[in-house]
């Protein structure tokens, strides 16, 4: 081949970015590669869905924004696979084509009432504090201003995200890059308790110990924990005593049960053994009804049969991600992923010629941001090894600048490397106006507009 090898990487969350990286790092072959994600801006996860008040974790992008230096590796944003160009017509573009699009669905509850008004998932709340294009204003901006009690349903840092967001003054918040309308309506809040539910006991809570402290420092919220809630069995000590993170969040949680409440504002109440089974309102959700569980010995619990209720006019869903499926790519609608072995996907066990997957699409929505570098190094070795053997298929259409042109007959505007520089630009430029370091651009358009000044 005389030409670049070129592969098209769809999704720009972290797992896309570390699969044009390592593809841009090798030395063996040159390539080309395209990062292609349906919004303007790039970085996923790491831009949408990292909590804006943890600055060094969304640092993160800084060092992702570099891969677009690389040379062959360029962004190409607004365009929809599935929508704008399908699978089909990018193998015809691209030799291989590497599914990095993530899980960014919610896990739904499967009890009754989860569809009232108010009830929502934490997926779309992060989404729209973190200003996310496709977030719904609107709904958070009726419910936040309208409500004095929240239940937050799960206890990950997801979980821990929403609550604090929640729980924290605006002041707290202004260093961020939230957008402003974030700003005005948490300022304009009433919110007085705020509920974090989780099913069995402190040693089974999947928090990270940092996030987790970060609920006792609130400058304006007493963080308040039942001691009848610290329940440990057989599996519960011996995870503490072979988990030094379990055995320091256990720590923390067993300090909060001590503290007696400073009279603040607003107080966040962490249950543990509790089940939501119910949720009841009228216009709205009212309440959630309460399960308490006990620990079976196992790490798992039972029902006791004993309910209570908690009084929530906000119900926060935060018990986990799931994947979808894509135009014509097999997937395992029960576990959530692609169907693949070694990064290569498969269709009825057999390898699909061109198609590899990396990230959560591929795994589940599983470890931290930098797990999922080893996982897309991965892919792309598989890839390297098929190209090697000559069984990767080649492309039979032509250029990039070809694709580009296919695109550009359809009226889909590409926000290149180029565009999300100036976006970045303009983000700052905002920031700076209000004092900031940067303030999140979130409609559409707007990006759109600012990748071309």
């Amino acid at each position: 081949m005389t030409r670049p090898l070129r592969i098209a990487v769809i999704g720009s969350g972290p797992s896309g970015m570390y699969a044009a990286d390592a593809l841009a790092s090798q030395a063996d072959l040159e390539v080309s590669v395209d990062v292609i994600d349906r919004l303007p801006v790039p970085f996923g996860l790491v831009r949408y869905g990292v909590a804006p008040d943890h600055h060094s974790i969304r640092s993160v992008r800084d060092t992702l924004d570099r891969v677009l230096d690389k040379p062959g590796v360029r962004f190409v944003g607004n365009v929809e696979v599935g929508e704008d160009v399908s699978l089909a017509e990018l193998h015809e573009y691209f030799d291989a084509v590497i599914l990095t699009y993530g899980a960014s669905r919610d896990r739904r509850l499967e009890i009754e009432g989860e569809d009232l008004d108010g009830s929502v998932a934490a997926t779309d709340f992060v989404a729209w504090y973190c200003g996310h294009p496709d977030a719904d204003r609107a709904t958070f901006e009726r419910l936040i201003p309208t409500g004095t009690a929240v239940a937050v349903i799960g206890v990950g840092n997801v979980a821990i995200d929403v609550t604090r967001v929640l729980a924290k003054t605006v002041g707290e918040l202004d260093d961020t890059d939230m957008p402003q309308y974030v700003l005005d309506t948490l300022g304009g809040s009433h919110i007085t308790d705020i509920h974090l539910l989780g099913r069995r006991g402190p040693a089974q809570a999947t928090f990270t110990t940092k996030e987790l402290r970060e609920l006792g420092e609130l400058l304006d919220a007493d963080v308040i924990v039942d001691p009848a809630d610290l329940a440990f069995d057989a599996a519960s000590d011996e995870v503490i005593r072979t988990d030094k993170a379990v055995a320091r969040n256990v720590e923390v949680i067993k300090e909060w049960a001590t503290r007696v409440p400073a009279g603040k504002n607003r107080r966040v109440h962490v249950h543990f053994l509790a089940r939501p089974v119910e949720l009841r309102g009228d216009d709205r959700v009212r309440e959630v009804i309460v399960e308490r569980t006990a620990l079976d010995g196992s790490g798992g619990v039972t029902g006791t049969g004993e309910l209570t209720s908690i009084a929530a006019d906000l119900v926060v869903r935060s018990v986990g991600y799931r994947g979808t499926g894509l135009d014509d790519v097999p997937f395992d609608a029960k576990r959530g992923v692609i169907p693949n072995s070694e990064g290569r996907v498969e269709r009825d066990g057999q390898p699909v010629p061109g198609e590899y997957v990396a990230g959560w699409i591929k795994r589940g929505p599983t470890g931290i941001i930098g797990t999922n570098k080893k996982d897309a190094n991965a892919t792309v070795a598989s890839l390297l090894a098929d190209q090697a053997a000559g069984t990767l298929p080649v492309a039979s259409a032509g250029t990039v600048e070809d694709f580009d042109a296919l695109l550009a007959e359809r009226g889909i505007t590409i926000v290149t490397t180029a565009g999300w520089r100036a976006i970045d630009g303009a983000e700052r430029a905002l920031g700076a106006s209000a004092g900031r370091d940067r303030t999140t651009i979130h409609d559409r358009q707007s990006l759109i507009e600012a990748s071309m000044a």
